[in-house]
């Protein structure tokens, strides 16, 4: 195969097939690589998961392997997050034309935000007055222990982003900062972006948590 249109008949039947035996919660993307990045969709079922239509562009993780920083372009079963805060379960497969240059790929979003909220809801029925587990990250860079931190914190709120409320994200604020993750530089600017709240929102979420624990202290 040279280009996608080459058989594009059977991967737009593939995109629908997929789409269909996984049902509306999961998204199936075509993107033809050869042309312009800006529209490279050329095929998508349930676009609703991420907002996307035919004619919008990849992702950073497309440019990236097309941009020659990646020598294995192929991933399988990884965890990304959309705008609105929602848990996708992706793969992303790309395919090459007998020279080995990358044409193009098929790549498969699943929300699992709704299993991720009944899993845990399970495990407060399955688990109950489970001894706590002390967690320690060893990791190489302070961003990744930023990240980290971020993760345990919505871990124990118990939500993904997309269905937290203002309290649960309080709750978050308030359980990233005794973790000390305001200490990390631009931690704060991070975590604004990962909660999608201003700047003027997180350091009043802030005073809200601290005047709480004085109120509690009294």
């Amino acid at each position: 195969m040279e280009s996608i249109q080459d058989e594009f008949g059977f991967l737009t039947e593939l995109v629908t097939g997929l789409a269909a035996q996984f049902g509306n919660n999961c998204e199936v993307v075509l993107h033809d690589l050869t042309g312009s990045y800006e529209s490279s969709i050329v095929a998508i079922a349930n676009g609703h998961i991420t907002g996307r239509k035919v004619g919008d562009p990849g992702t950073n993780l497309g440019l990236e392997l097309l941009r020659g920083n990646h020598v294995n372009g192929n991933k399988y079963n990884y965890l990304t997050q959309t705008k609105d805060g929602r848990i996708l379960r992706s793969s992303s497969m790309y395919m090459k034309n007998k020279a080995g240059r990358i044409i193009g790929s098929l790549c498969i979003n699943f929300d699992i935000t709704e299993l991720m909220i009944a899993e845990k809801t399970l495990q407060t029925l399955i688990n109950p007055g489970q001894e706590s587990e002390v967690k320690e990250s060893f990791v190489t860079s302070v961003s990744d222990l930023l990240d980290a931190l971020i993760q345990e914190a919505q871990e124990q709120v118990g939500k993904p982003v997309a269905v937290m409320t203002k309290d649960d994200k309080m709750r978050m604020i308030q359980l990233l900062d005794a973790k000390g993750a305001f200490l990390i530089k631009k931690g704060g600017e991070k975590i604004c972006a990962y909660l999608n709240i201003s700047k003027y929102t997180l350091y009043s979420h802030l005073e809200e948590g601290k005047s709480a624990v004085k109120e509690s202290e009294v």
